[in-house]
């Protein structure tokens, strides 16, 4: 019986099927806050505030953050293994850029919840 060795880690479709999912959600945001500054005549704070301060705007937007965090890391993990030759460089590099995407949605999530 053959195993595949690599099982553990995540392969190929997976990461097109990511790549692709997160896409769709940063263009629906992206359409959505658009025709938002479109379709609105005078944009405050207050309409600002009363946006985002729906349940719903804020799952779409967290969504949308993980999204990102999912595209980028996909994203990074490619290039670097494609452009980065030396092992130890490509994981403190892959390390380090994690952490900020993951430091990207932490800190949207506190912009977020604090409305």
């Amino acid at each position: 019986m053959v195993t595949n060795k690599a099982s553990i880690k995540r392969n190929g479709v997976q990461d097109f099927v990511s790549l692709r999912a997160s896409a769709a959600f940063i263009a629906a945001y992206v359409i959505f806050i658009g025709w938002f500054f479109i379709a609105t005549e005078n944009i405050t704070y207050a309409v600002w505030q009363e946006l985002f301060s729906s349940i719903a705007m804020k799952a779409f937007t967290l969504i949308t953050l993980v999204a990102i965090m999912t595209h980028t890391r996909i994203g990074l993990w490619q290039v670097l293994t494609d452009y980065v030759k030396a092992p130890f460089l490509r994981a403190a590099l892959q390390y380090v850029l994690n952490i900020i995407a993951f430091a990207y949605v932490v800190v949207g999530l506190i912009v977020l919840w604090g409305v």
